[in-house]
């Protein structure tokens, strides 16, 4: 496994250059975001940690560089921010996890194996509905062909549905992978995300049993 590092703090970067050494990744450690973009041109990384803050460009931008490329690499950030509303953003800009820092290299290793983990188990299954294509590895929906803009938490649960078609999915049940996320979640959390996708892809896609849950029907819409 081969884990790239871009963080500029030298003593927080050299320990995890060394934990991960131990537990048996191979580490190519950067400091600025530019070097990271060239890297990942040139070597077949597993993983990414990147830190919120970068010497030379923003990090955000730095990621959504990569998503916009159609790179899937899975990519945990590092941030002192721990604003629910930053955490989101970053989780909106194409990062899979995210960890406040100062924080335990132990979590950092499990955290890792998990995001690495989810991404293998997701390789290479699309998701193929009506006209409607979904890419768990490349977070992407298209729909009649056009890529459709669909924020991060919306897509987890549109995703939990799409893996479960013709079963009903309870309110608490779509709400689970939202806690996962970091989302604040309030009593009509999943109501207001069912509304936003149904808008962009269609009144009927997802239908409400009342009392029960949503469904996306086999038959289709």
């Amino acid at each position: 496994m081969l884990i790239l590092l871009v963080e500029n703090d030298e003593i927080l970067g050299q320990s995890i250059v060394t934990g991960l050494n131990q537990q048996g990744y191979k580490t190519n450690w950067l400091k600025e975001g530019k070097a990271a973009l060239m890297s990942i041109k040139h070597e077949n990384y597993d993983a990414m940690i990147l830190d919120m803050r970068l010497p030379d460009i923003p990090s955000l931008q730095l990621l959504q560089k990569l998503r916009n490329s159609g790179s899937s690499l899975p990519v945990i950030i590092l941030t002192a921010l721990n604003d629910v509303e930053d955490r989101i953003t970053g989780l909106d800009a194409g990062s899979d996890d995210y960890l406040t820092k100062p924080f335990d290299l132990k979590e950092l290793y499990a955290r890792i194996r998990a995001m690495i983990k989810r991404t293998n188990d997701r390789t290479e299954r699309l998701i193929d509905y009506q006209d409607i294509l979904l890419n768990p590895v490349a977070h992407t929906v298209t729909k009649a062909g056009k890529i459709i803009d669909i924020p991060r938490y919306e897509y987890n649960v549109l995703l939990k549905l799409f893996e479960n078609i013709g079963s009903v999915l309870s309110r608490s049940q779509l709400e689970e992978g939202l806690y996962n996320m970091g989302v604040g979640i309030c009593s009509n959390t999943v109501e207001v995300y069912i509304h936003h996708l149904r808008k962009k892809l269609g009144k009927k896609l997802i239908r409400t049993i009342r009392g029960v849950g949503y469904i996306i029907d086999k038959q289709g819409y």
